[in-house]
């Protein structure tokens, strides 16, 4: 049976425009009572990053939580709304903040939905989640459609990591710095916590060195819902110019029999896939996609190395990338970051957490010889 994702058209973040095209799209994959029982306790789940505002276009826009609290509450839902705020080594976002930076709190409070915390953990399988994936009776993910420089994608699949609270982000790093090993823990996560629905707002999307204030805004005036997030995050793969398959949690995620990565095991409903697809995204500048010819990938990967470095004019001094580097690679002396890159494991967490685009990517000499 194909997995269903409707593509639906939204041109801004006007209030009524969102909540007709976010029910739109709801409605050509079969209706939210199709998902979604009345009456049921309901986690809508955002990707809140860190304390920025609507137009930094980094976190889930307000607009889509507002309409999707709206639909539920149409049906009688109780619904509850949270996200794990990012991790940066043992730091921890001031959550508070970044709800009410990012417009979610406002909402919250407008349409009388419960905003919460995830303070609580309950342990599956590997993994400590928080206890409000067992309080409520369905989740309700809204990821952001950007680029990654780890992940190369943060769409459906990625989105549920912000599910594991507190700093057992950061040991997830530690332990799986590699993206291959990282992407199946991301896939251990959504085996087993399965949304009941997927929206994901990309009305305004980021492409280049994403998820944060490196990556660059566009315009793409889009959302897509379905209830398969393997199938959403090949869709948005090829929105971006991207095979599906170069998406690594959908080839482990599809070899797991989790959901459809094949465009002919998928249904599209609402926009042709032809009509939306522009321009490829700008890839980050760590991805070797499209640089390099696919037979030698393999061999590339072994020889081109990236890492961050400081472009020191923007920096702040606020010493976030120091407080998110897993592996203690960054230090401060005389006013200065410094980076030990015998400890970098390239997972640039440190260019994520910063505020001011102050880290950028340096090649080694193998990739600047090549022209890379």
């Amino acid at each position: 049976m194909k997995s269903k994702v409707s593509i639906v058209r939204c041109s801004s973040y006007q209030e009524g425009l969102v909540h007709e095209s976010v029910r739109r799209a709801i409605d050509l994959i079969g209706g939210i009572t199709n998902f979604i029982k009345p009456q049921s306790r309901v986690l809508v789940k955002p990707n809140l990053l860190m304390a920025k505002p609507p137009s930094a276009g980094i976190d889930t826009h307000p607009e889509i939580v507002r309409s999707v609290v709206k639909i539920l509450k149409k049906i009688g839902c109780e619904v509850f709304v949270g996200d794990g705020p990012s991790v940066w080594g043992n730091q921890i976002e001031n959550v508070d903040l970044v709800y009410e930076v990012s417009g979610v709190k406002q909402v919250c409070q407008d349409e009388g939905a419960a905003l919460v915390k995830f303070e609580k953990k309950i342990w599956k399988k590997n993994f400590p989640f928080t206890s409000w994936v067992d309080t409520s009776d369905c989740i309700i993910n809204l990821p952001k459609f950007k680029t990654h420089d780890f992940t190369l994608l943060t769409g459906a699949i990625k989105n549920l990591f912000g599910l594991i609270p507190g700093t057992y982000k950061t040991e997830l790093h530690k332990n799986y710095f590699d993206p291959k090993d990282f992407s199946k823990i991301l896939v251990d996560i959504y085996e087993e916590i399965r949304p009941c629905l997927t929206i994901v707002d990309g009305i305004v999307a980021m492409e280049g060195d994403g998820p944060a204030t490196s990556g660059k805004l566009r315009n793409l005036n889009l959302l897509l819902a379905s209830s398969d997030c393997v199938a959403l995050d090949s869709i948005l793969a090829l929105i971006m110019g991207v095979a599906p398959l170069d998406i690594l949690t959908n080839k482990e995620a599809l070899g797991r029999n989790l959901g459809q990565a094949q465009l002919d095991s998928i249904e599209i409903l609402g926009e042709e896939l032809r009509d939306v697809m522009g321009e490829p995204f700008m890839l980050p500048s760590t991805s070797l996609i499209r640089k390099i010819p696919r037979p030698a990938l393999k061999l590339a990967k072994k020889l081109i190395r990236y890492y961050p470095y400081l472009e020191a004019k923007n920096c702040l001094h606020c010493q976030a990338c120091i407080e998110a580097c897993p592996f203690q690679a960054i230090s401060m002396k005389k006013e200065k970051i410094n980076f030990n890159y015998s400890k970098c494991s390239a997972c640039f967490c440190c260019q994520e957490a910063c505020p001011a685009q102050a880290i950028k990517v340096k090649r080694n000499l193998f990739a600047k010889m090549i022209g890379l």
